[in-house]
C-alpha cells in the first residue's frame, strides 16, 4: 500500500525528517552562526509530541523516518524516543543523522532501540581543519564514535561531507580512502544557502558534485549506480569495492526536486514542505490546541502535502534565500 500523502504533482511522500532539537555541540561554519541563540525549551516539541506526530505520519503511509537536529543525541530521552518510533507498525526503518560526538555513549543503545542506519558528518580527517570547520568539535571523538557504531552492530553507516573550496576539497580522495578502508558509504554535499553566515563566501567556496567526482577519479574509477536509499543521494560504485558507495547530493547542480518524496519537521513543530522554501504548517499549534484529537493532525497533513511546491531555486551567490539555519531545518 502506498502513502496516503500525495502532493499536487503526484509524488508520494513516504519519508519524513524530524528534528528533535535545534541545539548542537558543534557550530559548523556552513550550518549556523558562531554565537547562536537557541529556542526556549517550551517552544520545542516534547518527546510525547514528537512520538504522536511520528505515529500520525506512519498511519498515513510514511515508511521512513530520519531523526535529525541540531544534534539529536544532545536531546535527553532520545534513545527511548527511538525505541518507541521504531516500534510503530508499518514503519520500514528509523534512521538518524548525527555529528558523531556522542556515539561512544549512545551507539549501543540506539542499535538496540531499533535504529537501522546512521549518517555521520565528517568534513575533514585533519584535526586542525576539523576543529576550524566545526568550531568546537574534536576529530578523535568523532572517529571513536564511528568505531563505536560499528562495534554496536550498525551495518549501514554513511559519512556526510560538505565540500568547500579552499577548506576541505583537497581531502576528498583521503576521505574516500577512509570510507573504503572502513567499509562505509560516503556522500559529498554541495553547500546550501540556508541562514546568514559571515565566516566565508558561499559563492567562492562552492564546489560542485562534478568537481568532487573529478577529484575522486584521479584515484578511483567510478561507475554510476541505480541504487537508492530513498534520499537525495545519487550513488556511484568503485569497481571491485563491494562495501562502499560514493554518493553526491547536488541541490545546485543536479537538484532532486522531481523525485522528492520527503518533508521536514522542525524542532518547534513546523512542517516544512520543501528544503528551499518557507511553505509550511504549524503542527505544534494544532497538537497543543486539540490534545487527544489525532484526526485533526491527519486532516492538516493531508491538506498541507497537497500544497507542496514543485521545488527550490537555489542560486550560486551569497544572497540569503532562506533565513533559517540548517540546524532549524532539521538536517
Amino acid at each position: 500500500m502506498g502513502s496516503m500523502l500525495q502532493d499536487g504533482f503526484g509524488r508520494e511522500i513516504d519519508y519524513v525528517r524530524m528534528s528533535v532539537t535545534d541545539r548542537c555541540d558543534f557550530r559548523c561554519v556552513y550550518c549556523m552562526a558562531e554565537d547562536m541563540t537557541f529556542l526556549p525549551r517550551q517552544q520545542v516539541l516534547g518527546l510525547e509530541e514528537l512520538y504522536l506526530l511520528a505515529e500520525q505520519f506512519v498511519e498515513l503511509g510514511v515508511k521512513k523516518i530520519r531523526l535529525t537536529g541540531g544534534e539529536p543525541l544532545v536531546r535527553q530521552g532520545i534513545v527511548g524516543l527511538c525505541e518507541r518510533i521504531a516500534g510503530l507498525p508499518g514503519l520500514r526503518e528509523l534512521v538518524l543523522t548525527t555529528n558523531g560526538s556522542q556515539l561512544q555513549r549512545y551507539a549501543q543503545g540506539l542499535h538496540t532501540a531499533g535504529v537501522k542506519r546512521l549518517n555521520i558528518s565528517l568534513d575533514s580527517l585533519d584535526a586542525d581543519k576539523f576543529h576550524a570547520i566545526t568550531r568546537t568539535g574534536e576529530l578523535s571523538q568523532v572517529l571513536a564514535g564511528i568505531g563505536a557504531a560499528q562495534d554496536a552492530g550498525f551495518k549501514h553507516i554513511k559519512l556526510n561531507v560538505v565540500v568547500m573550496k579552499g577548506r576541505n576539497d583537497s581531502e576528498v580522495p583521503a576521505l574516500v580512502d577512509y570510507a573504503v578502508a572502513n567499509q562505509l558509504d560516503i556522500s559529498f554535499i554541495e553547500e546550501m544557502p540556508l541562514g546568514t553566515i559571515s565566516e566565508h563566501s558561499r559563492a567562492e567556496a562552492f564546489c560542485s558534485s562534478a568537481e568532487v567526482r573529478a577529484l575522486i577519479e584521479q584515484r578511483y574509477s567510478l561507475v554510476e549506480s541505480a541504487e537508492s536509499t530513498q534520499g537525495p543521494s545519487r550513488y556511484w560504485r568503485i569497481p571491485g569495492v563491494e562495501n562502499t558507495r560514493i554518493g553526491f547530493i547536488s541541490p545546485h547542480s543536479h537538484n532532486f526536486c522531481g523525485s522528492c518524496n520527503r518533508v521536514r519537521l522542525t524542532a518547534e513543530g513546523r512542517l516544512l514542505l520543501c528544503l528551499g522554501n518557507e511553505h509550511g504548517l504549524d503542527l505544534k499549534a494544532i497538537l497543543r490546541r486539540y490534545p487527544g484529537e489525532p484526526a485533526r493532525i491527519r486532516d492538516a497533513l493531508l491538506g498541507a502535502i497537497a500544497r507542496k511546491p514543485w521545488g527550490h531555486d537555489f542560486r550560486l551567490n551569497d544572497e540569503v534565500q532562506v533565513v533559517r539555519f540548517m540546524n532549524m531545518t532539521g538536517g
